[in-house]
C-alpha cells in the first residue's frame, strides 16, 4: 500500500524524486517513529482479534471454522487464538467493510497495515507475501522479465532466484562475489564490478544483488545504486537476510533507504514474523516509480487467493513491536556483542568480523550475525554445532569445517552464560581436525539455464555425473545458493562437496532428486 501523506511525511517524500539521488529521496528513519501513537497499533492483526470476538457460526472455510473442538490436534499444534483469527482472505469485516477514513480515502486494515509497514522500512510501497523471501524471489525476477530478457546478476543469489531465472527464461550475466574458502563464506559484490557489468553488457535491464550475505557482510548499496541508476536500470536488492536493518540506529542502513528500487525482504529471518512471511518494498524516485504498476500485478498473479491471515497478521505484528520497543533491539545488539567480545578475549575461539569485512565489497557487518572461528580450537564448526546440540540443547544457524555462525533475533536477546558455557564445554582434540574443502569452485557453463532445465533428462551415479551437463540447481542448505546451476558442467570437487554436505547432520542439498547424492539428474546426451 502506498504511504499516504498522514503516513509518510517528510521533506523528501517524492516518489517522482531523481533516481539519481536516492538517498534525499528518503523521508524518515525507524527511530523517529517509536513515539508515534500509529505504530503502536497493528491494524490488520487488531481487525482480525476483534472479529473473533464475536460469536460466530462459522460456515466457510477453512474447514476447521475456528474450533478446537472440531480440530483438537491442530489447536495443540497453533492454539485456540490462532485457530480463532484464522479467517480468509476478503472476510467481510475485515477486508471488504471495516474501512477507514484515510486522508479522504478509505483504506483497508491490510493496506493500513501495509503502510505502516512501507513508513517503517522507509519504502514508497510495501506489499505483504505469505511464501517466503523465495515467493518474493520469484516476482522479481518476473518483474526483471517484464524489462527484458537480460540483466546483470550475483552469482551467490538464493535458488529462488535461478528458479525465477529459469521460469521467466532470463539471461543473466553473471557477478562473482568475495569467497573466504577458509571459513566457507560468500560475501559481497563491488559498485566497480556492477560498473564493468553494465558497460560489457550495454542490453541488461536491471541489476540484482544479495546484501547481507548470508555472514552478515552488507554490501555498498548507496554507490551500487548510483551506478545502475548511472545506466538508467533499476537496482534489485534480495535483502532476505537483513529484514531487521535500518530499524534501529546501531544497525545498518537497509537497501531501500540506499536506493533501491526493489527488495525482497525475509521478514521473519531477522524481523521476528512467523515463518513464510515476507514483504516486498518499493524503492523511491523515477525507475522506482516506473516499476510499481508491473511489481503489483506480478504481486497479485503469484500471491495465493487463500492467503493465511496468521502469516499476514505476524509482518503486522512484527512491525508494531520492532518499531516500539528499540530498547528490545538494543538489549539483543548488546548480547550478540557481549558473545563477540568473549571470543576476541578468548584464547580458542576467534571472531571472524574482520574477515567479513576484510574486502573491498563490505562497508558494514551485521551485528546481529556472530561468526566464530573454530580454526585452532580443536574442533571443527560442523562438530561443534552437532554437540551443541546434543548434549546442550543449543541450535545455532549454521556450522561450516571452520565456523559456527550465530543468529540473534532483532529483539530476542540471547542467554549469553548459557552459550558461553556450552561453547567452553565443547572437547577439543589432541591435533588439529582435518577440515575438508569448504567451498567448490565454478563449474564451466554448457548451455543456458532454462534450456538445460527443459531438456530431456536421465539420473546417472555419481561417478558418471562428473563431466556431464546439470539439469538442477542444486544447492548446499543452508545458505541455498547455488553450486551449480542447470547447464554447468560437474566438476569432481562439486560432486564430492555435495555428498560430503548432504552426509552432514544439518546439511541437506535443494533441488536434489536424491537426498542422498549419489545420483545426478543430467542432460542426456
Amino acid at each position: 500500500m502506498r504511504a499516504h501523506d498522514d503516513m509518510v511525511t517528510g521533506p523528501n517524500n517524492s516518489a517522482a524524486a531523481s533516481a539519481s539521488t536516492p538517498t534525499e529521496t528518503v523521508p524518515l528513519t525507524a527511530a523517529t517513529l517509536a513515539d508515534d501513537p500509529r505504530h503502536h497499533a497493528a491494524p490488520y492483526a487488531d481487525a482480525l482479534r476483534r472479529l473473533a470476538d464475536e460469536d460466530w457460526l462459522r460456515l466457510h472455510v477453512p474447514a476447521h471454522q475456528g474450533s478446537c473442538e472440531h480440530a483438537p490436534g491442530l489447536g495443540n499444534v497453533v492454539g485456540e487464538e490462532a485457530l480463532g483469527i484464522d479467517f480468509p482472505m476478503l472476510f467481510s469485516g475485515v477486508d471488504q467493510e471495516n474501512w477507514r477514513m484515510i486522508d479522504h480515502t478509505r483504506i483497508r486494515p491490510i493496506d493500513q497495515a501495509q503502510a505502516l509497514a512501507a513508513e517503517a522500512w522507509g519504502a514508497s510501497r510495501t506489499w505483504f507475501t505469505t511464501n517466503g523471501a523465495s515467493g518474493g524471489n520469484h516476482i522479481a525476477t518476473t518483474v526483471v522479465r517484464g524489462l527484458g530478457r537480460e540483466f546483470v546478476c550475483q552469482r551467490s543469489v538464493h535458488s529462488s532466484v535461478i528458479d525465477g531465472i529459469t521460469h521467466a527464461d532470463l539471461r543473466p550475466h553473471f557477478l562473482h562475489p568475495r569467497v573466504d574458502a577458509g571459513l566457507g563464506s560468500s560475501h559481497g559484490v563491488t559498485p566497480a564490478q556492477v560498473e564493468h557489468a553494465l558497460s560489457e553488457h550495454p542490453s541488461s535491464s536491471a541489476v540484482y544483488l544479495v546484501s547481507p550475505s548470508y555472514f552478515g557482510a552488507v554490501a555498498d548499496i548507496s554507490a551500487i545504486a548510483e551506478v545502475a541508476h548511472r545506466h538508467d536500470v533499476p537496482l534489485i536488492v534480495d535483502e532476505a537476510w537483513g529484514s531487521h536493518l535500518g530499524l534501529h540506529p546501531d544497525l545498518p542502513v537497509n537497501a531501500v533507504r540506499c536506493g533501491a528500487d526493489l527488495v525482497i525482504s525475509s521478514t521473519h529471518k531477522g524481523a521476528g514474523s512467523l515463518t513464510q512471511s515476507a514483504m516486498v518494498q518499493l524503492g523511491h524516485g523515477r525507475l522506482a516509480e516506473r516499476l510499481e504498476p508491473l511489481v503489483d500485478r506480478v504481486v497479485r498473479s503469484y500471491q495465493s487467493t487463500s492467503c493465511s491471515s496468521l502469516l499476514l497478521a505476524s509482518l503486522d505484528e512484527a512491525r508494531r513491536h520492532l518499531v516500539t520497543h528499540p530498547d528490545a533491539i538494543s538489549e539483543a545488539i548488546a548480547t550478540a556483542e557481549d558473545i563477540r567480545g568473549r571470543v576476541r578475549a578468548d584464547v580458542r575461539f576467534r571472531d571472524a568480523t574482520p574477515d567479513i569485512l576484510a574486502g573491498r565489497d563490505a562497508v558494514a557487518a551485521d551485528p546481529l550475525k556472530i561468526v566464530i572461528d573454530t580454526r585452532g580450537a580443536g574442533i571443527t564448526g560442523s562438530d561443534a554445532q552437532y554437540m551443541l546440540i546434543r548434549d546442550h540443547r543449543i541450535y545455532c544457524e549454521l556450522a561450516t569445517p571452520s565456523a559456527l555462525l550465530l543468529l540473534v533475533g532483532a529483539t530476542s536477546p540471547v542467554d549469553v552464560e548459557r552459550f558461553w558455557s556450552a561453547l567452553q564445554a565443547l572437547p577439543r582434540s589432541e591435533s588439529e581436525p582435518e577440515r575438508p574443502i569448504v567451498l567448490p569452485g565454478r563449474c564451466v557453463k554448457r548451455r543456458e539455464i532454462g534450456e538445460a532445465f527443459f531438456a530431456a533428462s536421465e539420473v546417472v551415479p555419481a561417478a558418471e555425473a562428473v563431466g556431464r551437463v546439470s539439469a538442477d540447481a542444486l544447492a548446499a542448505y543452508p545458505p541455498g545458493i547455488p553450486n551449480v546451476l542447470p547447464g554447468e558442467e560437474l566438476s569432481e570437487e562439486t560432486v564430492t562437496f555435495l555428498r560430503m554436505t548432504a552426509e552432514a547432520p544439518s546439511g541437506y542439498v535443494r533441488g536434489a532428486q536424491d537426498s542422498r547424492m549419489e545420483t545426478y539428474r543430467v542432460v542426456s546426451e
